[in-house]
């Protein structure tokens, strides 16, 4: 807490105007130190280093992933030395020196001598009042840092997990100057309904002016720190409205010190088997968990990173986070505070926790430091069996908000967190149980699975239980570091660090959409049927508007109150694609849908002319010849050889049993058709070839079994001679079976790419499946050819993306034989945790009852290629 209020006492000064005695700071860090390293990179030699900084990162020692045996992990030692002087103006005043956060064990002399107690823990700041070690003119700060931790403990709650470990100074460093009376601590308690109290460690009186977020004074001074405001406005992830309360303490008459503390009005209460309620509201938390990284500089994170960080998850319509799993630098909680994030604010505790006496000690140093965070609506003692119940009391008596203690995968505090639950899974428990339902991890990404694959779902069923308050999904950004020892190459520790929505340098996957559009609360139908699933806020405080063609405009939003249903007044057109923009009350995007209201047609395609096309048989082939293209078509299987699409179309998971073809002409046009036979060749296949040289190709067909992983026809073609596509259907993505919702109808150009998820980040990644094919032009080496469809549904499938699989088959991307395909069912994807078919209904497979052959019945799929080279 400290570092946020001197931070914000000196944004305010000019604010506020005040000339009593404020706390002075003088940053250290922010520049480079003398180091030594005793192993490693870089060791046994002094140089620099920056200071704060991961020392991994910047070439010393060595990298370890937090699974790496014991054996092989670095355990060097980082030595520190920075020489600085003091203000003269200082003189007469405590002076401390504060460190945010040292990895791990940090042992500080000045001038020589010890400044206190070795600090154990990497990631809670600590500090030592050194006034009497300090001498006029220069003083030599020396700080040696162990990696590994002496305490055993530290090491099991911090340094054995699924996340990357380092060694270093990564949080700032500062000095701070304090009038000899002045304020040690303030602890705020402010409730919805306008109710602020305070507790204040101070030596004398203390006085409290409130001020609104503009710098306007809010009454006058009040000396008693437990009294009533009217009209206040509540803090919510939504609205997140700031105050700031200006404490001040007198001395004999006069104000010997002033600090000032940004707080919200809001209160949190957990109603037992009903649900989370922030301000009287129910809520449901949208939520992602997130580490503090950057490729470049580890755990070393700026404001500027905390913004980014949050913006991207609010463009997501995200409103939750949960700080994986170790307390977060103050910079991006007061991001939160300010841009409006629930939080979940984690002490340490990977799957091993902390002994009681260095647990005692960092929990209170976390909430020292984090209490006064409007946005921090749950604390977490640990994770995944990294709970040391012994320390539960300390958050009551340390909190008098009273937060929620979460004991994340288990049930605690009369809320269910189990990770990685199936769909439909609970005996007496979970979806089928009695207790709040909100599990603190969900979906786990691997590659190109989880996050979005499964997200509406799983959404849906949690939205209409009102036992559910949402959950946090696994996680915000791929883990990858920038290994110097690897010729600076991105390493993910192969499949472990790859499991985030956005890639290490926030590149967007295709879940990042998929979740943009699952979970806005303003959800639109192509009826314009609207529902509002805000907690607090109207859709008359939102904005609307259409885009089709070159006509676009404004809707009037209507009046729908948070949990209602409505209509946009908006008349649908009669045709093209039409596009609806939500903003929300700050003007960003909330989602945009995209409605095509045009069937897929061929009106455009020339298939007229008079001269017929010509056969002729060669050996096993018939051979076509129609104004310049040249076709070859197997006279046994009917199948396409002789063009750029060759060996089609076979059918997946389905008989390939065309026989019997024959060939006529009907007018100017030569159809190539197979005979249909109830018992044997209930699959059919017929070829019409116009003059134009246009090619039909129709195909009436039954998958092969009740259950499939994909239906639809295949070709083949040299995934070398591609260059790219150009196609009319949803896009820039592609798409899962469970993983539909996200993209943008309309015509995209994409050029060839082979990137895999995860490994390489030239997002969108290019092989895959596509949703709501109307056309595609293939743009080759040698001359284009387009394919157009007829059929609605259509999903084109580009080539295929690396096999990958693990241990227990949760991820693996399966898709059709061949190399194109058009496919009326595609397969889903699983997660690192889950296989697909458990992450809900959309990721089981397609389901298909033949009614015994009827033709009536069978699947119709019609596409029409042009081969001209236009």
């Amino acid at each position: 807490m400290k570092q946020t209020i001197l931070t914000l006492c000196m944004m305010l000064t000019g604010i506020f105007g005040l000339h009593a005695q404020e706390t002075d700071i003088q940053y250290l860090s922010g520049t480079n130190w003398e180091f030594y390293c005793t192993a490693g990179m870089q060791s046994g030699k002094w140089t620099t280093i920056a200071v704060p900084g991961c020392w991994e990162l910047q070439g010393f020692g060595k990298y370890d992933y937090g699974f790496a045996k014991d054996s092989i992990r670095g355990k060097e030692s980082g030595l520190y030395k920075y020489a600085f002087q003091v203000p003269a103006n200082w003189k007469g005043k405590q002076i401390n020196i504060v460190f945010e956060g040292v990895m791990t064990d940090a042992s500080v002399s000045i001038n020589g001598k010890r400044a206190g107690a070795i600090h154990q823990g990497a990631f809670y700041a600590f500090k030592y009042d050194i006034t009497h070690l300090l001498k006029s003119g220069k003083n030599l700060l020396e700080v040696k840092v162990d990696k590994q931790s002496a305490n055993q403990s530290v090491n099991a709650a911090e340094r054995q997990g699924d996340f990357w470990i380092f060694g270093g100074i990564f949080r700032p460093v500062y000095l701070e100057a304090l009038p000899p009376q002045h304020i040690e601590q303030i602890v705020i308690n402010a409730t919805a309904d306008g109710h602020f109290m305070a507790q204040v460690e101070a030596p004398a009186k203390v006085s409290m002016q409130l001020y609104d977020d503009r710098g306007n004074k809010i009454g006058g001074p009040v000396n008693k720190l437990d009294t009533m405001y009217k009209e206040i406005q509540t803090w919510s992830a939504e609205f997140p409205r700031l105050y700031t309360a200006e404490f001040s303490l007198h001395s004999n008459g006069k104000t010997v010190h002033v600090v000032r503390q940004k707080f919200g009005f809001r209160t949190v209460a957990v109603r037992p088997r009903d649900g989370v309620y922030v301000n009287g509201v129910k809520v449901k938390f949208k939520g992602v968990n997130r580490h503090s990284f950057t490729p470049e500089t580890g755990r070393t994170t700026t404001r500027e990173v905390s913004i980014e960080d949050v913006l991207l998850m609010k463009e997501m319509n995200m409103n939750a986070v949960r700080m994986s799993h170790y307390p977060p630098d103050a910079h991006f909680l007061e991001v939160c505070d300010s841009l409006g994030m629930y939080v979940i604010d984690e002490l340490a505790g990977w799957h091993g926790h902390y002994d009681t006496p260095t647990g005692t000690k960092l929990v209170k140093e976390m909430i020292s430091h984090d209490v006064n965070h409007p946005s921090i609506i749950f604390w977490a003692n640990g994770n995944e069996g990294g709970h040391n119940s012994d320390l539960d009391h300390l958050f009551p008596e340390q909190d008098p908000q009273g937060r929620p203690v979460l004991h994340p995968w288990l049930l605690f505090s009369g809320i269910e967190t189990q990770h990685y639950r199936e769909y439909n899974y609970g005996i007496g428990n979970y979806e089928n149980g009695r207790e709040i339902v909100m599990p603190t991890e969900f979906l786990h990404g691997q590659f190109d699975g989880g996050h979005g694959a499964g997200l509406e779902d799983y959404w849906e069923k949690m939205w209409h239980n009102p036992l559910s308050a949402g959950g946090f999904l696994w996680d915000f950004a791929d883990e990858g570091v920038v290994r110097h020892d690897l010729h600076d190459s991105i390493d993910t520790d192969h499949f472990r660090g790859a499991d985030g929505i956005v890639g290490p340098h926030h590149e967007k996957e295709g879940s990042f959409y998929t979740i943009k559009e699952v979970w806005s609360p303003i959800q639109l139908d192509k009826t314009m049927h609207i529902e509002n699933r805000y907690h607090f806020t109207n859709t008359d405080q939102c904005s609307f508007s259409y885009k089709i063609g070159a006509d676009s405009g404004q809707i009037p939003a209507p009046h729908i109150a948070p949990g209602q249903n409505g209509e946009l007044p908006f008349k649908l057109p009669a045709e093209g694609i039409l596009y609806i923009t939500a903003k929300d009350p700050y003007n960003r995007e909330l989602f945009t849908w995209s409605f095509p209201l045009d069937k897929p047609d061929v009106a455009g395609l020339d298939t007229t002319g008079n001269i017929k096309p010509l056969i002729k048989e060669e050996d096993s082939l018939w051979v076509v010849a129609a104004n310049g293209v040249q076709l070859a078509f197997n006279k046994t299987t009917g199948l396409l050889e002789g063009a750029p699409l060759f060996h089609g179309p076979v059918l997946q998971e389905g008989a390939n049993n065309f026989s019997g073809f024959s060939y006529a002409y009907e007018g100017n046009r030569l159809v190539i058709s197979s005979k249909f036979d109830r018992q044997e060749h209930y699959n059919t296949l017929e070829w019409t070839i116009f003059p134009s040289g246009i090619v039909k190709l129709h195909v009436s067909y039954f998958p092969g079994a009740y259950f499939t992983s994909f239906t639809g026809l295949n070709f083949s073609f040299p995934e070398q001679a591609l260059l790219g596509v150009d196609y009319k259907g949803n896009g820039p993505y592609r798409v899962w079976k469970n993983r539909l919702k996200g993209g943008r109808f309309g015509t995209w150009h994409k050029d060839y790419n082979d990137t895999e998820t995860g490994e390489s980040w030239n997002y969108p990644e290019f092989k895959g499946y596509y949703s709501q094919m109307y056309w595609c032009k293939f743009i080759t080496r040698t001359k284009p050819f387009t394919v157009y469809t007829t059929t609605e549904d259509v999903f084109l499938r580009l080539f295929t993306p690396a096999w990958k699989t693990d241990q227990w088959h949760n991820y693996e991307p399966i898709f059709p034989n061949g190399d194109i395909s058009f496919m009326q069912g595609i397969s889903a994807i699983g997660t690192k945790t889950q296989r697909n078919e458990t992450t809900g209904p959309m990721g089981m497979k397609n389901i298909f009852y033949d009614y015994e052959r009827d033709p009536a019945r069978a699947l119709q799929l019609t596409l029409y290629f042009d081969f001209s080279g236009k």
